[in-house]
This record gives structure tokens, C-alpha cells and sequence, in this order.
């Protein structure tokens, strides 16, 4: 039996998903550049109106901490990235090869993603901690002193929070890339060996060309989601000492939901996204994502 169909009917179909998509997405994101042009600081109601570019010429001529947030935010997305990726090409390389209990070391790889940011941080915050954490065994044993606070001290807060980054990010990557690993077909490395390919010839002709696209994807989702990162460094470390650790997004709940200044924290959260939106764009162009090669 025959259904009319309509010029009208996919656009039917497709409306509710349109509808969710501008409920959702777009009205936020409209929302927020109104308001980044407005004074809107509910502490000074009576300054409270329109602004124009006020806001945006404070935090880029005005505003050092926005540049220091900023660059921050920069440091922590490359070193974590480019740490998260290597450690997870190395742990998924090893899970992919055949071995006894391979299913328990791939479980116990995979876990400390399944952890949420503030759990993470309480356990990390327990490693950390001068009284009851590793650095007091390690003091028992010679190794440093009893007062080693690395969360305090200006000079190892940014390492330690890169560990702790470490530990709960290099599993993503794992994952992805594993998946991608086993999609290999096994006859590309046979023939290789019998043409004398050595192991490292077979990973960077045969592996890394395979994976280009997983990887161009998943660096770029996890700088993005590293460059947002807000749970685990203001559970941990609050963006101190001395703003050393505070990201962009950090500054922005300091200044949107502590200080109240709403008008300036949607400035601050419209330059996110401008600076976010051209390093996708520019990512994806320079490394020619799908681009067959």
C-alpha cells in the first residue's frame, strides 16, 4: 500500500531534532553574547545595560589575568595532549598483542576512566597529602621530607596536577586507538615481515598511517575537552597558588558565579569559543583530516 509523500515530509521529520538543536545549543550561545555585551553585574545593579564592546576591549587591553588564564590554558592543553596521546598509543599497542590475562590488563587500563573528575581529585588529594600520602612513605624511606605539599608549592602544582590529568585522560586515548588497532588487517604485517620490515619499520609504515585519523580526532576532542577542563583543577587546586593553575574557563567561574559579574563572564566565555572554534578549524585544515593518503 502506497503512502503520499510529501515535499514537506522530511523537513516534517527532521523538526523536532531542529527544534531540540536550537533549545538547546543556539539559544545558549545567543544567550551569552547578548549578555557579553551588556554591564550586567547583579552586585551593581545600577551600572546594569548596554555596553558594546566594553567588555572585550577590558580583557584584552586591561585584564592581565585573562592573558595569563589563557596562556595557562595553552600550556596545560599541550603537554597534556601530547602526554595523553603517547602514553595511550604505548598502552594500547601493548593491550592489542596477545598475551595471558590480557582481558584483566585491559580492564585495569580502562578503569580510570570510568572515574569521575572530583573522585579522581580525592584520590589524588589523598596521594598528595603531606600527612597521610606517598610523599610520607617516601620520606619514611629517605626519599624528600615530611612537609612535601606538591598542591602548595608554586614550583610542583603544575606537575602534579599533569599526573593527576594523566592518570584519568591517558585511558581515553587508549581506548580510541585500540579500537582503531584492531581494524588493522593482519596480512599488512605478514607481508611485512616476510620483505624484512623490522618492528619499527612495520609501526611507522603500517600503524601510524592507519591510526593518522584516530589520532587527528582524538587529540582534538581531548584538547577541547582539556581546554574546558574546570572539575579536577578546581577541586584540586582552586587555580592556585596564586592563580598559577587557573585556566580560562576557571577565570570565567570566578568572575560569572563568584564574583556575579555576568556581562563580563560572557565576554570571557565568547573569546573561549572564538579561540576554540579557529584552532578547530586550523587544526583540521593543517593536518588534513579524512584526506586520503
Amino acid at each position: 500500500m502506497r503512502v503520499a509523500r510529501s515535499p514537506r515530509t522530511p523537513y516534517v521529520l527532521i523538526a523536532p531534532a531542529v527544534v531540540a538543536m536550537l533549545g538547546f545549543l543556539v539559544y545558549p550561545m545567543g544567550s551569552v553574547i547578548y549578555y557579553s555585551l551588556q554591564h550586567y553585574d547583579v552586585t551593581q545593579p545600577w551600572d546594569n545595560g548596554f555596553a558594546g564592546l566594553e567588555n572585550f576591549r577590558v580583557l584584552l587591553f586591561e585584564d592581565p589575568l585573562f592573558w595569563q588564564s589563557l596562556g595557562f590554558s595553552v600550556k596545560w592543553v599541550v603537554v597534556e595532549v601530547v602526554l595523553q596521546l603517547l602514553f595511550g598509543l604505548a598502552l594500547a599497542l601493548i593491550v592489542n598483542e596477545t598475551f595471558i590475562g590480557r582481558a584483566v590488563s585491559r580492564a585495569l587500563v580502562f578503569s580510570p576512566w570510568a572515574v569521575s573528575g572530583v573522585l579522581t581529585t580525592g584520590i589524588w588529594i589523598l596521594l598528595y597529602n603531606p600527612s597521610t600520602g606517598i610523599f610520607r612513605y617516601l620520606a619514611d624511606l629517605g626519599i624528600g621530607s615530611y612537609d612535601t605539599a606538591p598542591l602548595a608549592d608554586p614550583s610542583t602544582v603544575f606537575t602534579a596536577a599533569v599526573v593527576a590529568e594523566l592518570w584519568r585522560g591517558v585511558p581515553f586515548f587508549a581506548i580510541l586507538l585500540l579500537a582503531d588497532l584492531q581494524t588493522v588487517s593482519g596480512d599488512l604485517y605478514e607481508a611485512a615481515s616476510v620483505d624484512g620490515a623490522s618492528r619499527i619499520r612495520r609501526f611507522v609504515h603500517i600503524t601510524l598511517p592507519h591510526l593518522k585519523d584516530a589520532i587527528i580526532l582524538s587529540t582534538l576532542l581531548r584538547a577541547v575537552w582539556e581546554f574546558n577542563n574546570v572539575d579536577l583543577l578546581y577541586t584540586l587546586t582552586g587555580g592556585g597558588p596564586a592563580h598559577q593553575t587557573t585556566t580560562l574557563p576557571l577565570y570565567v567561574a570566578a568572575k560569572a558565579v563568584q564574583s556575579h559579574d555576568f556581562g563580563y563572564g560572557s565576554a570571557l566565555t565568547t573569546a573561549a569559543f572564538v579561540v576554540l572554534t579557529f584552532f578547530s578549524i586550523a587544526y583540521l585544515r593543517l593536518s588534513k583530516f579524512g584526506a586520503r593518503t
